[in-house]
């Protein structure tokens, strides 16, 4: 590809030649003959006058091309002790028959399905069917509480709800079909009919709007592939966490094929017949981008994991994965390694294994902290490779190339732009920032492939969330620098900065050196209310398994290391010792919800927090009112 400041600048100087030459790695049925429409702007279109099949470039062609026979999908499930593998011809045959069973209920082109279900397979099969035959799929990470699911189906109008009859978390059995119910009862638009898979763990009783998926299969005539236009919407994928309304993320189908397929490629250097592990859920971006389509439009191997990191039945999980299907590239949060870490400290189960055959570690969904990035390099001896992007992005802002070219690493920070980002840190007024000062992070317009057009069913809220603080800019939302070196530091969200005492200071850098404690597994940094400074800094942390230290000692020498690191203006006097951190089943602090506990809101419990014990633990800590100084 050359090197990467010559692809770099080639993306930004010309990015009509730029993207259609890569858009040749992708089967059109009508090739586009330009990459980008601006007439609309800010409303940007990529390959306008293109058409394009998805799951025809997921799966019909690398049968085409004589590799049927290879594993396409792996599903590995310590959870319920089974492995299935499929092979590309037989995972079209299986998405075929359901995009038959689909269209048979009347499921067409633009028409939308929402996929509400645990880490199974046909989760895969299901979103892949609605590629096929045009329709947009909009997946609801399993679990999710019916009022969450009813506001979701209310935007998306589904006419088909595909789900499961249950999902496993860890030793707990989880019915998803009486949230599904109690969902739709809340909902006011009611799909015409629920297929169901029923699952042995817990089989659910159906009602008359219900079809097993067995059932719906049956008899189905296989569904060919349609041919959509490069623009017409791929999927809806909801982002989590917000309050209201929630923000339904629009994915087009051929910016998106476009982008992923270059990505494999030029990020995380996997290519046919190789094994890609991405240890996230379907229900969240990274699992639709690196589990579901990118490593089958690259024709590699993908793994479908159920089950978390520690406790199925160890820390060993991860490196068994890697071991027995020989892969290449493991994506995962840090948090996964954090917890691997936590019960594991000296990797002696990565021992274990052999893992000569693993490559590449890429991290992300929240920021790596230089502690985790030290121990993964140290006990992998392998690139370790933090990468930076959001669910609105759909594939990473921000990484180390590696399949264009390795740069050197730098603790803490994701490395460089990739192509086709134009990223720029600004000031309040929108003013260019000098190298190494910390302000908003935005990429200017337009987007490259890949990224949200806008949201669904509502273009002013795309323009008035994300278009509208700094003109001609996408709002990342994120705070940080970039050095003098080109490489990019995300400190943490923007409400992650903090004012105490009219200094603006970032937690970001405060938890980087709490982390760096010899004896700190994971940390946690907020901002809480005070009548005094404005905002006072209070850390929590997590200490390693098998750690004796005193509690206290640990605290008093963690208040004095960040005082080292930041200097006093850093006012972090108060750091507890806590035996978890409560964060969502995709593995991020629930920040935001511990901060509106310490300044003694009745926060409830979100419906995406894994474990709601941790909170209630918590509470008595977060709202002592005694802290020190």
């Amino acid at each position: 590809m050359g090197t990467y400041e010559d692809v770099f600048r080639a993306s930004l100087e010309a990015p009509e030649t730029f993207w259609l030459k890569a858009a040749q790695g992708v089967d059109w049925e009508v090739a586009p003959s330009r990459a980008l429409d601006s007439t609309g702007a800010p409303f940007h279109r990529w390959f306008p006058d293109g058409r394009l099949n998805v799951c025809f470039n997921a799966l019909d062609r690398h049968v085409e091309a004589g590799r049927g026979e290879q594993p396409a999908l792996v599903h590995d499930s310590p959870v319920t002790g089974t492995r299935r593998t499929y092979t590309y011809a037989a995972l079209r045959d299986e998405v075929a028959a359901f995009a038959g069973a689909l269209t048979r209920l009347g499921v067409g082109h633009g028409d939308r399905v929402v996929i509400y279900m645990p880490m199974v397979p046909e989760a895969a099969v299901a979103m892949l069917a609605c590629a096929r035959i045009g329709a947009v799929h909009s997946v609801v990470f399993g679990g999710f509480a019916p009022p969450e699911l009813a506001v979701r189906i209310d935007d998306a109008t589904p006419k088909v709800v595909v789900s499961a009859s249950c999902g496993i978390e860890g030793k707990r059995v989880i019915p998803y079909k009486p949230l599904l119910d109690r969902a739709i009862e809340l909902a006011a638009h009611k799909p015409e009919k629920c297929v169901v898979l029923q699952r042995p763990q817990a089989e659910a009783e159906l009602g008359p709007d219900d079809l097993d998926w067995n059932e719906a299969v049956a008899g189905a005539e296989p569904a060919g592939c349609v041919p959509v236009a490069a623009t017409d919407p791929l999927y809806i994928l909801y982002t989590s966490g917000t309050t209201g309304k929630p923000k339904g993320v629009v994915r087009d189908c051929g910016g998106y094929t476009v982008a992923l397929r270059w990505s494999m490629d030029a990020v995380y250097d996997v290519g046919p017949g190789e094994t890609m592990f991405t240890a996230s859920d379907v229900g969240w971006v990274v699992g639709h981008s690196y589990i579901v389509y990118g490593p089958l439009l690259a024709g590699a191997t993908t793994i479908l994991y159920e089950g978390k990191p520690v406790g199925t039945p160890d820390a060993g999980q991860f490196w068994r994965v890697a071991a027995e299907y020989r892969v290449k590239s493991m994506f995962t949060a840090p948090t996964a390694f954090r917890a691997i870490r936590k019960q594991d400290p000296e990797g002696a189960l990565a021992a274990q294994y052999d893992l000569s055959h693993l490559r590449y570690l890429f991290l992300a969904g929240e920021r790596l902290d230089p502690e985790t990035y030290r121990w993964a390099s140290e006990l992998l001896d392998i690139p370790v490779i933090d990468n930076w992007w959001q669910t609105e992005t759909g594939w990473p802002i921000v990484a180390n190339p590696v399949g264009i070219e390795a740069a050197p690493v730098k603790p803490g920070s994701p490395t460089f732009p990739l192509p086709g980002w134009d990223v720029r840190v600004v000031g309040p007024s929108g003013q260019p920032l000098p190298a190494g000062t910390d302000g908003a992070i935005v990429v200017k317009l337009p987007l490259p492939p890949g990224a949200l057009p806008t949201l669904w069913n509502d273009d002013a809220r795309y323009v008035a969330s994300y278009l509208s603080a700094f003109d001609g800019y996408y709002l990342t939302g994120d705070s940080g620098h970039i050095d003098e070196d080109g490489y990019v530091f995300v400190m943490g969200r923007t409400d992650d900065v903090i004012n105490v005492a009219g200094h603006r200071l970032s937690t970001g850098s405060m938890e980087e050196a709490l982390a760096s404690h010899p004896d700190v597994a994971e940390c946690c940094v907020i901002g809480v209310a005070d009548a005094l400074k404005g905002q006072v800094p209070r850390g929590f942390v997590v200490l390693k398994a098998g750690s004796e230290r005193d509690a206290e000692e640990v605290e008093a020498e963690l208040v004095q290391l960040v005082r080292e690191r930041i200097g006093a203006v850093a006012s972090l006097k108060d750091v507890a010792v806590v035996p978890a951190l409560p964060k969502t089943r995709s593995g991020k602090i629930l920040r935001k919800t511990m901060r509106g506990i310490a300044d003694g809101q009745e926060e409830p419990i979100p419906s995406t927090v894994d474990d709601p014990s941790v909170i209630e633990t918590l509470r008595p800590v977060l709202r002592r009112t005694d802290q020190p100084g």
